[in-house]
C-alpha cells in the first residue's frame, strides 16, 4: 500500500510511504526519504508489537540518530575525513569534528526513487554524482526490502561506480523487542554474537588498535548474556554502552546475532553477507523524538549495523573485508532480520 503524507520533505515534496504485510499479520513500513525503515510490527501472542524505534514523519528530517535510514556512501567513521586511493589523497566533507560519519550529508538525507513496489517487496534507487561529499566516482545504488512469510525482513544493497571509491552501505534501524514505543532500557536484553574479534576505538570512535580477541573482555558475547552484565575494566572502558565493530564468523548455520527480549517472548536473529557488525546500544539517543511526541532516553534501542570495518579506507590490512569498491564492479550485500515469537 503506497501513500503520500501531508508533510513535505526538505526538497519540498511529500514523503512517500509504503506498507508491506504478510499472511501472519507482520507489517513493515518504509519511506522514500533516506530509503528508511519506519516501522516493524511483529505478531507476539496474538498481538502486534512495534519493535523499531521511530518518530513522526515530519521529524525525520531533523532527528540526528539516523533512525532506520540507509546510510552511505560510507557507513561508520573515516578518520580525519580523508584517505589515500590510487595514489591520490581523497578529501571528504567532515561532519563529526574532524571526521566523517555515515557519508557526511549522506544517503539518509536524500530522496530515493521508488522503482518497484510489490506485495512483499519494495526497491529504492539513488544516484550519487562524482565528488559527492568528496567521494570519487558516479555511483548508482539500490536497496530492496523484502518481507517474507516467516516473519523476516531481508535488505539487499547493490551498487556500481565508474571509478574506484569507498563504499559501505547499511541500515541504521534501532530495535527494542520489549517496548519500542516507550524505549525500555535495551541493556536488559540478552545478546549473543557469532564473533571472536572486536575492534578497539578511541573516544571519538576511531580505531586505535588492531583487531583484538574477545576472550577475557566484556566484548565476549559468544555465550548469550545480558548486554549490561559486565563491562571491561582496563585498557578498553565500556562504562556507558557499546559502539563497537565485531568481525562476523562466517558460519551460515548460525546467525551472527541473537537478540532476546528480557522476558524471552521474542527474539531476533541476524544473518548477513557482510564481514562485520557495528553494535551500538543507543548511548546518545536522549532527546531523539518518538512517534508519540515525546523523547527517547539513552539506551532505548540497539542498532545492529552490518557493514565492513570503520575507517577501512585508511587500513589496507582490513580491505579484504570490503570497503573499497573497484570501478565498474558490482557491489552486493544482504542482511536478514528474522523475528521469532
Amino acid at each position: 500500500m503506497l501513500e503520500k503524507t501531508e508533510f513535505n520533505a526538505p526538497d519540498g515534496k511529500p514523503y512517500q510511504l509504503v506498507a508491506l504485510q504478510n499472511e501472519k499479520g507482520m507489517c513493515i513500513k518504509l519511506m522514500d526519504w533516506g530509503a528508511t525503515w519506519l516501522s516493524c510490527q511483529v505478531p507476539v501472542k496474538g498481538e502486534l508489537r512495534e519493535v523499531l524505534l521511530g518518530c513522526n514523519t515530519e521529524d525525520y528530517a531533523v532527528q540526528q540518530a539516523y533512525l532506520g535510514a540507509s546510510v552511505g556512501r560510507y557507513a561508520n567513521r573515516i578518520a580525519n575525513a580523508q584517505f589515500e586511493l590510487d595514489g591520490e589523497t581523497i578529501q571528504l566533507v567532515a561532519n563529526q569534528g574532524a571526521h566523517q560519519l555515515h557519508g557526511g550529508e549522506g544517503f539518509n538525507k536524500r530522496r530515493w526513487e521508488m522503482q518497484k513496489c510489490g506485495e512483499n517487496s519494495v526497491r529504492f534507487s539513488l544516484y550519487s554524482p562524482d565528488g559527492d561529499q568528496g567521494f570519487p566516482g558516479s555511483l548508482n545504488v539500490a536497496v530492496t526490502y523484502t518481507l517474507t512469510e516467516d516473519n523476516a525482513v531481508k535488505i539487499e544493497y547493490e551498487g556500481v561506480s565508474d571509478k574506484d571509491t569507498a563504499l559501505n552501505l547499511t541500515n541504521h534501524a534501532y530495535f527494542n523487542l520489549e517496548n519500542a514505543a516507550q524505549g525500555s532500557d535495551i541493556r536488559e536484553h540478552r545478546l549473543r554474537l557469532n564473533s571472536d574479534f572486536y575492534l578497539p576505538v578511541d573516544a571519538e570512535g576511531i580505531p586505535n588498535s588492531p583487531l583484538k580477541h574477545v576472550m577475557g573482555t566484556s566484548f565476549d558475547f559468544r555465550v548469550e548474556k545480558a548486554i549490561k552484565q559486565d563491562f571491561l575494566q582496563g585498557d578498553q572502558q565500556v562504562t556507558k554502552g557499546y559502539d563497537h565493530s565485531f568481525i562476523v564468523n562466517k558460519a551460515w548455520q548460525k546467525p551472527c546475532v541473537l537478540l532476546t527480549s528480557p522476558n524471552e517472548d521474542l527474539s531476533l536473529e541476524v544473518r548477513t553477507s557482510q564481514a562485520a557488525l557495528q553494535v551500538y546500544t543507543g548511548n546518545y539517543l536522549a532527546g531523539t523524538p518518538t512517534r508519540e511526541g515525546g523523547e527517547y532516553a539513552d539506551f532505548s534501542g540497539i542498532a545492529l549495523e552490518t557493514q565492513c570495518l570503520p575507517d577501512t579506507p585508511n587500513h589496507p590490512e582490513w580491505q579484504n573485508y570490503g570497503g573499497i569498491q573497484k570501478a565498474n564492479e558490482r557491489y552486493y550485500q544482504w542482511t536478514e532480520f528474522q523475528f521469532r515469537g
